[in-house]
């Protein structure tokens, strides 16, 4: 009996059936809870009235009724909540876009993961597309680190520009080092699978 090769892997039908619906269900969520909505709130579709964001306060804030005759409304102490009554097209999308961002990006780590696990079925991971999914899945992982806060950032200085609070919110973005650790491992990876197809490669070419 011939021994299969090191890189093929044994794969139950029903492991590789439930992992596909558990990464389907969980792209479902993230299209609908992350994308969908916020998109319909763009658009007026749901209600958008009292939509609000958590924002960084200045030391010296003083956010007792600042705002509120412009019908935006900022609370808290060391963390404040900007809240617009009666949002406009402008501030909803503004208020909206670091969060579809973000649910694009997990969007793709999603695909990407399918793609990996079709190749499961097969038993056979090490594949050249694989190395650049997992190299892909890194940069949206690393992207989602670095870029959703200067986006949050952005955004927010938009959002108070010119109004009562303008003074009270700290623009300013604030980063994660486990984000950015655990792309970097992704990335780390994505080498293996690259170097793993390329010793697939050499021991099939001594065969």
């Amino acid at each position: 009996m011939n021994a299969s090769p090191w890189y093929r892997v044994e794969w139950d039908r029903g492991d590789h059936l439930a992992l596909r619906l558990a990464l389907g269900v969980g792209a479902a969520l993230v299209a609908g809870f992350a994308v969908l909505i916020p998109l319909l709130e763009v658009l007026g579709v749901t209600s958008g009235d009292g939509a609000g964001r958590t924002v960084p306060l200045r030391a010296t804030a003083t956010v007792a009724d600042a705002g509120g005759t412009e019908g935006i409304v900022l609370s808290g102490t060391s963390q404040g909540q900007v809240t617009f009554a009666q949002p406009d097209l402008a501030q909803r999308a503004l208020l909206a876009l670091p969060e579809v961002f973000s649910g694009a990006l997990l969007l793709v780590v999603a695909y990407l993961l399918y793609r990996i696990v079709r190749t499961l079925a097969v038993g056979d991971p090490f594949v050249p597309d694989n190395a650049r999914r997992v190299r892909g899945i890194a940069v949206a992982v690393l992207s989602l680190a670095v870029l959703r806060p200067l986006l949050d950032m952005v955004t927010t200085g938009q959002l108070v520009l010119g109004t009562a609070v303008e003074d009270q919110v700290a623009v300013e973005a604030t980063f994660s080092s486990g984000p950015v650790l655990l792309g970097l491992l992704i990335a780390a990876l994505a080498e293996v699978f690259r170097r793993g197809t390329r010793l697939r490669a050499d021991t099939e070419g001594l065969v």
